[in-house]
């Protein structure tokens, strides 16, 4: 596989949980580069299946040209990167091990409350009554981890303290989906709530917000350009994903 300039952070949209990783690299500030990938047509492509064959985003093409998947493995190795501690903290202080415990908890648990309502919108072959059993359990789930985060978070402006972390850009990229899918009432949540205002007025979560919509945007200078999908799926053709 051809090694790359910078790293290549493959994004889907809309409404990607990979909005939050793009977050967290214009917070790092180190060079990268995007391909948007339309998780409702050319994801679901056999070329696509290649790169991925979950079907799934987000995904990490390395400098060295190696395919990573999964927003944990992502996540961990932005934190390898955060030299400068940006975003994360020292490995084997209480932070760090804090900072692992919200990613595990907001990449299992919370985002998987939301998978019965997805499942519910995707589904062409349910009826409408198997949809709203979907979309019922579903809202019971998303409040469920709603009340449960609301419980581990302390009255400090994000998850970990008084600067963003990795924790809050994974989070920022998934609790916009309440929205969308009218899964709770936010203002039950004021923590949460004000979490979710603060992330999403700061400049990067902007960013990655109007680049996921395919706008003009401007952000750190850290994301060097858009890559197209074929230039992609072109340089990795023949290789195999976990």
């Amino acid at each position: 596989m051809n090694p790359t300039s910078e790293p290549i952070f493959i994004a889907g949209f809309p409404l990607g949980s990979s909005a939050g990783l793009v977050t967290a690299f214009e917070w790092l500030g180190q060079p990268y580069r995007i391909t948007r990938v339309d998780m409702l047509g050319e994801m679901r492509t056999d070329a696509y299946k290649r790169l991925n064959g979950r079907v799934e985003t987000p995904v990490l093409i390395t400098e060295e040209g190696d395919v990573l998947t999964e927003t944990m493995a992502i996540a961990l190795w932005l934190e390898a990167r955060d030299t400068q501690r940006r975003i994360s903290f020292e490995p084997g202080t209480p932070q760090a091990h804090r900072l692992h415990q919200y990613l595990a908890f907001l990449n299992t648990g919370f985002t998987g409350a939301f998978y019965p309502m997805w499942v519910a919108l995707e589904a062409r072959d349910a009826t409408e009554g198997e949809k709203e059993t979907l979309r019922k359990f579903g809202r019971s789930f998303v409040a469920l981890r709603h009340e449960q985060l609301e419980a581990m978070m302390g009255d400090s402006d994000y998850l970990l303290g008084n600067k963003p972390t990795l924790a809050d850009a994974v989070f920022a990229g998934v609790a916009r989906w309440v929205d969308f899918h009218q899964a709770i009432e936010p203002r039950n949540y004021p923590r949460i709530l004000a979490l979710r205002q603060r992330i999403e007025a700061d400049p990067a979560f902007r960013f990655a917000a109007a680049i996921e919509d395919g706008k003009p945007a401007i952000g750190s200078g850290a994301m060097k350009g858009l890559v197209p999908l074929e230039t992609v799926l072109h340089h990795t053709s023949g290789a195999l994903t976990a």
